[in-house]
């Protein structure tokens, strides 16, 4: 009895007693993801890798842009070099991409220093190296592990798999001297001598079926139309034949007399002068006879409209300039009046500008140096080089006075009439950061740019504009020269930072 009370007492005291928690080993801290940006003149390179440790393989993900077309580099070999004090160097390659633009390289360092490290790319005529600076490779996984402070700019991130795919291109903020500029209203205008009319020169009837029409191209000197012109009695056919049988009959008797007149003459019985009349006789009757016959033949023409079958004479009607036929009121078989506008061409090619310049900028017309057309649908404006005249005669009603430019337009982007901008270019500024234009983004109503931090990491500008030329604009504050702003695709950057959800990561490491 005693026994088993003091084996209860025993079960009862060491199940009350406090379980105490098994001490776990603390997890190793792992080191921070790093990253490269460079540029070099051919390509960009955007690496990702963990710190190097001694004895320790870390994996290499290296994105590499062609700078000429802004796509990924599909093939070739990339080495990554660890350089020491000493003049060693470790190598470790990819012989080819992952997927297009990424190779993946295994990087395993042999021993814990300073290295210099380098990036070489080789693909076919695209060969490049960047030399990244010294790299620490450190003895342990924890001596790899340190802080990164704060970003002092927020980053907006759009990765190199969406870079490729869209367009997307940078460039480098560069000092430019650019002209101070006034943009002005302007309107398309035929040059002078370039429009033309062709006009009917007398009564008739336009025969041919392949007539210009409206939109085509003439040049000069090409037969647009023949006209036939009418009889003197087209509704008297009977007169018609009587006139052609009396010259026939007329020219058999002036044969005969010519005959006779020869074989006189040759007998002696009669002077030269007299065959010479009867040879004067003959042809003046055969003339009358053609007379005849062409009147005869204008009449069947002028009755089927199938003058160029019957042997009528057509009087052309030619293109006076080349051009485009803007007008046409003529139709296959039509009866015309003398006078009457059959086309009308315009010369295309070489156009007027003529801006309507405010009178108050009359004073800055001193300085001005040169023009630029904004044509749509185009990104850069095309510069004018001769002018043809500044007007002098301030329009009463719109207070503006011309300033006319000739434009090369064999390339068909303007139109006759058409209403454009024209920006009059005066003295040049001094030497300041400038942009592309197609850089500049309109954020809430105020100008933005996005400048490229790192290979997928960009950073909202807000900037303050100034003159433009050239298709580039001034940066008066916002931005500094080297550093890389995206100059096509900015608005889809743009859309990224507006974007809540972090776009999934699609390297292959």
């Amino acid at each position: 009895m005693t026994r088993a009370l003091i084996l209860t007492l025993v079960i009862f005291i060491t199940g009350c007693q406090k379980q105490q928690p098994v001490a776990q080993k603390a997890a190793e801290p792992e080191p921070h993801p790093e990253s490269y940006t460079n540029w070099t003149v051919k390509t960009e390179l955007f690496a990702e890798y963990v710190p190097l440790v001694a004895g320790q393989t870390s994996r290499f993900a290296v994105h590499f842009t062609r700078l000429d077309t802004f796509e990924p580099v599909a093939s070739g070999k990339v080495e990554v070099r660890l350089g020491s004090a000493d003049g060693k160097v470790q190598s470790f390659s990819a012989d080819g991409p992952s997927r297009p633009g990424i190779f993946g390289v295994d990087v395993k360092p042999g021993a814990a220093g300073e290295y210099l490290l380098s990036v070489h790319l080789i693909s076919g005529g695209l060969n490049d190296v960047h030399d990244l600076g010294e790299m620490e490779v450190s003895a342990t996984k924890a001596a790899a592990v340190h802080e990164h402070g704060g970003e002092a700019e927020e980053k907006i991130a759009f990765l190199k798999e969406q870079q490729w795919t869209l367009d997307f291109a940078t460039a480098v903020i560069e000092d430019r001297r650019l002209r101070t500029s006034i943009r002005v209203p302007a309107e398309v205008l035929p040059r002078s001598g370039g429009e033309a009319e062709v006009s009917v020169p007398f009564d008739g009837r336009l025969v041919g079926s392949n007539l210009p029409v409206i939109g085509a191209r003439v040049t000069q000197g090409q037969v647009l139309a023949s006209l036939l012109p009418p009889t003197s009695t087209p509704s008297d056919l009977s007169t018609l034949e009587l006139g052609r049988d009396e010259a026939s009959l007329a020219l058999q008797l002036a044969r005969k007399d010519r005959e006779r007149a020869e074989r006189l003459v040759q007998s002696g019985a009669a002077p030269a002068k007299r065959l010479d009349e009867a040879r004067t006789v003959e042809a003046t009757v055969e003339a009358r006879l053609r007379a005849a016959d062409a009147r005869m033949a204008q009449y069947d023409a002028s009755s089927t409209a199938e003058g160029h079958t019957s042997g009528a004479r057509l009087f052309a009607l030619r293109a006076p300039i080349s051009g485009i036929v803007i007008e046409t009121t003529a139709a296959p078989n039509a009866n015309v009046k003398a006078g009457e506008t059959l086309f009308k061409i315009v010369d295309v090619d070489t156009v007027y500008v003529s801006a309507a310049v405010p009178e108050a900028e009359l004073p800055q017309v001193r300085n001005l140096t040169g023009a630029e057309l904004e044509i749509p649908g185009t990104a850069e404006p095309r510069p004018l080089s001769r002018l043809v005249s500044i007007g002098r005669v301030v329009d009463a009603q719109s207070r503006t006075f011309p300033i006319i430019y000739q434009v090369d337009n064999r390339d068909r982007r303007i139109a006759i009439h058409q209403s454009l901008h024209l920006r009059l270019l005066g003295k040049p500024t001094d030497l300041t950061p400038a942009v592309p234009e197609t850089a500049l983004v309109d954020d809430g109503g105020r100008p933005v740019i996005f400048v490229q931090s790192s290979g997928e990491a960009f950073v909202r500008r807000p900037v303050k504009l100034g003159v433009r030329e050239g298709g580039y604009v001034q940066l008066l504050e916002g931005a500094l020269p080297g550093e890389r702003v995206v100059v096509k695709g900015a608005h889809l950057v743009r859309l990224a930072s507006m974007s809540s959800q972090v776009p999934a990561h699609g390297h292959v490491h």
